[in-house]
């Protein structure tokens, strides 16, 4: 039986199930050019509208990832469990860089598809191309490569998988859909399922930095993911985490390369940012069964950061994919730098009681460390850097963060701007970190 496009749309248009057939022929025109710009559109706004089913959201993902090529284990010829971490997207959000190393070290194969990014919140993608000769757009055999040298190897997705979200999510860019929940849920999940991996962990924002500030929100979108990667196949939980402030001390490309490497080098140790790898390694090396238990998987983590293995498996991963060997020795001869560089500074006398950290994401953004748009080039070494936590008590005259700018005509409305990201007065209770924990449902 022939389907057509439109009986796809007016199915979901009126809130009805789309026969599986046509649901998977509409995919496959996303793919190869048959379903129109007109039509995804279409489409992309009734799910906003009308939503779907976790069934047909499941189908959806399953047919978004078999409209191109999967990676399977033989076709990485690795005999190590396949694990990979998933962000939703934070400022300040460096945690894929680190956790991918501390898996290698402890026996895990992490062949972690990223993305760069778009708007406030930073890609990791984004990250990597500071670094001098780094393949982040690789090769299934450069990629095999690096997993066997490194353990790991963060890369992008190529376009031969998913292909039929790369045209979607085009469209969701340009009508206003972006935020569609099953949307969302298929085009994370399409990447993550196209690698033949035994378990992934979701790291799910909320907070004044994550796309979803709402806790609410997030824990939906959190359930959603989980439901449809395990009713496709793939062990998969999420942690519900803060992103009320930067993870690292720094917002940025280079920025935060920078801090991520100091952390991995045991020169500096960023509590939420450590917290971070440790709660979302040991749900992940624990699902796939890795360790026995949290504090098994904790303590190895632990380890493979403390005695170097981590920051070793890193060096091995830049090398593999083009980087300078000696990276993690000569990163500051290596990395981009911006010209200039001005603290701002604390007015008043008191305790840093909240950080808008979307405010210090789309400050990097004007500054020239980001893009509004997909095909926007950005400038690596701009940024902030030295970024003081909630909770630190700072005296007027004292630093609160440090521009690094490319132009002297930024600095006034550069510093304004940040300085009106902190809010310093009496002290507030700390937030945890870790919100909640989300597993399947019969779990």
């Amino acid at each position: 039986m022939a389907y057509t496009p439109q009986s796809v749309l007016a199915d979901v248009r009126d809130g009805r199930a789309p026969a599986p057939a046509a649901l998977l022929e509409f995919v496959q025109g996303m793919a190869d050019g048959r379903t129109s710009e007109g039509q995804m559109a279409a489409f992309a706004m009734a799910v906003r509208c009308r939503g779907l089913s976790s069934i047909d959201t499941v189908r959806l993902t399953l047919a978004m990832r078999d409209s191109g090529e999967r990676l399977t284990r033989a076709m990485l010829d690795i005999d190590r469990p396949l694990l990979d971490k998933h962000s939703t997207g934070g400022v300040g959000d460096a945690v894929s860089l680190a956790l991918a190393p501390m898996l290698a070290a402890c026996g895990a194969a992490v062949p972690m598809l990223s993305g760069r990014g778009l708007g406030h919140t930073g890609g990791t993608l984004d990250k990597l191309a500071a670094i001098p000769g780094y393949t982040v757009d690789a090769d299934i055999d450069t990629l095999r490569r690096a997993l066997r040298e490194a353990g790991c190897a963060i890369v992008g997705a190529g376009r031969g998988l998913a292909p039929a979200d790369r045209r979607l999510y085009a469209v969701r860019d340009v009508t206003a859909t972006v935020d569609a929940m099953p949307l969302i849920v298929a085009s994370i999940l399409s990447k993550k399922l196209a690698v033949e991996l035994d378990a992934l962990v979701l790291d799910v924002k909320c907070g004044s930095g994550a796309f979803f500030p709402d806790r609410d929100d997030a824990e939906q979108l959190a359930r959603s993911l989980v439901k449809v990667a395990n009713e496709a196949g793939l062990p998969c939980s999420a942690l519900i985490t803060d992103m009320g402030e930067p993870l690292v001390p720094a917002v940025g490309n280079a920025t935060e390369l920078r801090a991520v490497l100091r952390y991995l080098r045991g020169d500096v140790l960023p509590l939420r940012m450590h917290e971070a790898c440790l709660a979302l390694g040991a749900e992940v090396m624990t699902r796939a069964g890795l360790a026995h238990s949290i504090h098994d998987a904790r303590t190895r983590l632990q380890h493979a950061r403390d005695s170097g293995a981590a920051i070793e498996h890193f060096a091995r991963m830049v090398t593999a994919l083009g980087g300078p060997s000696d990276l993690v020795l000569a990163f500051e001869r290596d990395l981009p730098s911006a010209p200039i560089h001005v603290d701002v500074l604390a007015e008043d006398d008191g305790a840093i009681r909240a950080i808008d950290a979307r405010r210090l994401g789309e400050l990097v953004v004007d500054l020239g460390g980001g893009r509004r748009h997909p095909d926007d080039r950005i400038d690596p070494a701009v940024g902030l850097d030295r970024v003081r936590g909630v909770g630190e008590t700072v005296h007027a005259g004292e630093p609160l963060l440090r521009l690094c700018l490319r132009d002297t005509d930024q600095i006034a409305w550069a510093r304004a701007r940040a300085a009106a990201a902190f809010e310093v007065g009496e002290p507030v209770p700390p937030v945890a970190l870790v919100q909640a924990r989300v597993v399947a449902e019969t779990q």
